[in-house]
C-alpha cells in the first residue's frame, strides 16, 4: 500500500488534504475487506453430494474437489491441452499399451504422508477395483506397477488414444493419502468417511463441511507448487439465483458462477464485470424413435423452423455460437459443418401436405436457458404450422427415457462430455451402449466408424472419421446439435485469472489461480 505524507508548511495543501481525508478513508474502507481477510466467497446452486473424488459425479463442486485432490495430468486453463500435474513427464510405448509416468518430487499429502508411486497405485486400485461410480475411467488399465518411488507404469488392455484425456478429465482419477485410506477403511474402502472429509495433495485443504450450508477450504501453506492468492475459500449453498445476484450486488459474495440471466449481462452495475471463456456446453435435441421426425420431409421442415441461427442471439446474446457438429466446437472443428435448411415456404408446404404435426419437447432442467430455447423454437415451429409444447422433466427422468411408455418427442439437454477427446462424446451419447444414449437408438454403421476412429493417434485422420460418424447420426435424425454456450461468470470488479477450463462444467473457478488485481 502506498504511504501518503501530508505537508505542514503550506496551509492550502494541508487544508485540501484534510478535506479529502474522509473520502480517502471511505475508499480504503471500501476496498480493504476484500484484500485484508484473504477470503474468496463463492455460492453453489446445489449441495455437494460427496467429496469423494472416486465416488460421485459432482458438477458444481468440481473446482473445490480438484483444488484439494490432484491427478497425474490436467487440462491447461483455457484450453484442451494436457499438461503434467503430479506427473512431471510421461512416455507412451510404440504399441500404445504402456504409459510410464515420472512423478514430481517433494510432494506431501495434507496429513504429512509422503506422496510416491505406491500412493498412486493404491488410489487408482481403489477407484478401479471397488465399484466406485467413476471406475470406468480406469476400466482399460490391466496392470499397475511402481518400479520405484518416482515412477508409475500403467498397462492397458488395448490401445486407447483417449487415455490421457481420461486422466486429465475433471472427474479423472485423483490421488488420496494412503494413510487416510487405511485409517478410515471400515470395509467400504473409506467411502463413508470420504463423503465429507478429504486428504489430498492440492493447494487447498478441506477445513469445514456443513452439508447443505457451508464449506470452507483453507490454503495449504506447505503446497509443493505455486501458492494460491486466497487464504480461504468460503462456499455457501444458495439455490435461488436471484438471491445470489442480490448478495453479489451487496458485496456479500464475490461471484455468481453460473445461471446469471443472459438478458441482464448487458446492464451490469459498474461494480461487476464478466469473465467468459469457450466451454463444452452444447445444447442438443435428442429425438425419440417413432416420432414425426422419422419422416424425412417432416424432419427437414422442422430443422428449417428450429434453425438456431434464427434465435441464438435472442437466447444468449453474444455468449453462444452455432454448433458446427455433434461434438463441442472446442473439441472438433469440422471440415464440413452441419447445415440447417432455410426454405420456409418449402417447410410450410411440407407440413401442410403431411397434415397436423404435434411435437412435445422435454426439458432436462428448469434452468431459465432451457425454457428460453424451447419458447423460441416453439414460436418458430408455429410459423410452419407445427404445434409444439414443452415441459420440464422430473429430476433424473431424462436418464430413464428408454423405459418411459410416453416419452417426449424431443429431449433438450446439455450434452457435455467428461473429457476433450471425441470418443468421450460419441461413446457417451451416440453409440449403442453409450450410457447417455437417452432413447437407446442404434446406428451400427456410424458406431463402426467411431470404433475405427478410436484406434487412431493422428488427430486430423481421427477427426475426419469422427466428423463422418457425427454427420451420420445427424442425418439419421438421432441428434440435432443447436448451440455451444460460453462459460460466463459474473463477479466483483478486479477478480482475475479465474482459470476456467473448457472441459469443466460451467462456473468452476480455479481457486489456485484466481486473485484480486488491477
Amino acid at each position: 500500500m502506498q504511504r501518503y505524507a501530508y505537508p505542514t508548511t503550506r496551509l492550502g495543501k494541508r487544508s485540501l488534504c484534510l478535506r479529502m481525508l474522509p473520502l480517502l478513508i471511505g475508499l480504503l474502507l471500501a476496498v480493504q475487506p476484500v484484500y485484508a481477510d484473504g477470503v474468496l466467497r463463492i455460492p453453489y446452486v446445489a449441495d455437494i453430494g460427496s467429496f469423494d473424488p472416486d465416488n460421485g459425479f459432482e458438477t458444481g463442486a468440481m473446482s473445490a474437489i480438484d483444488n484439494v485432490y490432484q491427478g497425474l495430468v490436467q487440462y491447461q486453463p483455457g484450453s484442451t491441452r494436457i499438461v503434467g500435474l503430479l506427473a512431471r513427464s510421461w512416455d507412451i510405448s510404440d504399441d500404445g499399451l504402456t504409459y510410464t509416468f515420472h512423478l514430481v518430487h517433494g510432494v506431501k499429502f495434507h496429513d504429512g504422508t509422503p506422496f510416491n508411486a505406491a500412493a498412486v497405485i493404491k488410489s487408482f486400485e481403489r477407484r478401479r477395483d471397488h465399484r466406485m461410480i467413476l471406475s470406468y475411467f480406469l476400466a482399460n488399465v490391466k496392470d499397475m506397477k511402481a518400479p520405484d518411488d518416482s515412477t508409475v507404469v500403467l498397462t492397458l488392455g488395448h490401445p486407447q488414444p483417449s487415455f490421457l484425456d481420461a486422466l486429465a478429465s475433471p472427474w479423472g482419477p485423483k490421488v488420496i493419502s494412503p494413510s487416510a485410506l487405511a485409517e478410515h477403511d471400515n470395509g467400504d474402502f473409506a467411502a463413508t468417511w470420504l463423503n465429507e472429509h478429504a486428504v489430498g495433495t492440492g493447494p487447498f485443504k478441506l477445513a469445514e463441511f456443513k452439508r447443505g450450508q457451508r464449506y470452507v477450504l483453507e490454503r495449504n501453506d506447505a503446497y509443493w507448487g505455486n501458492k494460491p492468492f486466497f487464504q480461504q475459500v468460503q462456499i455457501s449453498v444458495v439455490p435461488d439465483i436471484s438471491q445470489q445476484i442480490l448478495q453479489l450486488q451487496a458485496g456479500a459474495i464475490d461471484a455468481v458462477p453460473i445461471n446469471y440471466p443472459f438478458a441482464q449481462l448487458t446492464s451490469l452495475p459498474g461494480t461487476l464485470e464478466i469473465t467468459t471463456a469457450p466451454s463444452m456446453i452444447p445444447y442438443d435435441l435428442f429425438v425419440k424413435p417413432n416420432s414425426p421426425l422419422d419422416e424425412a420431409e417432416v424432419r427437414k421442415a422442422v430443422l428449417t423452423a428450429i434453425n438456431p441461427a434464427l434465435w441464438v442471439r435472442d437466447a444468449f446474446g453474444g455468449f453462444a455460437s452455432l454448433s458446427r457438429s455433434v461434438y463441442p466446437n472446442v473439441m472438433l472443428d469440422p471440415v464440413n459443418p452441419i447445415r440447417f435448411p432455410t426454405d420456409f415456404e418449402a417447410a410450410k408446404a411440407a407440413i401442410a401436405k403431411h397434415g397436423e404435426v404435434h411435437l412435445v419437447i422435454g426439458l432436462h432442467s428448469a434452468a431459465p436457458s432451457y425454457a428460453r430455447i424451447a419458447d423460441l423454437m416453439i414460436a418458430q415451429l408455429a410459423l410452419i404450422g407445427v404445434k409444439a409444447t414443452a415441459y420440464v422433466l422430473p429430476s433424473g427422468a431424462a436418464y430413464a427415457l428408454k423405459d418411459d411408455p410416453s416419452p417426449p418427442d424431443l429431449l433438450l439437454t446439455i450434452a457435455g462430455p467428461d473429457a476433450a477427446h471425441p470418443e468421450n462424446q460419441a461413446k457417451v451419447f451416440f453409440t449403442k451402449d453409450a450410457p447417455l444414449n437417452f432413447f437407446g437408438r442404434v446406428l451400427p454403421e456410424a458406431d463402426a466408424v467411431v470404433n475405427q476412429a478410436g484406434q487412431l493417434t493422428d488427430v486430423k485422420e481421427r477427426n475426419a472419421l469422427y466428423e463422418r460418424a457425427g454427420q451420420m447420426y445427424f442425418d439419421a435424425g438421432i441428434v440435432i446439435p443447436l448451440v455451444n454456450v460460453n462459460d460466463v461468470v459474473v463477479h466483483a470488479k478486479g477478480l482475475k485469472d479465474l482459470g476456467l477450463r473448457p472441459v469443466y462444467p460451467p462456473g468452476n473457478i480455479d481457486f489456485a489461480t484466481v486473485r484480486w488485481g488491477p
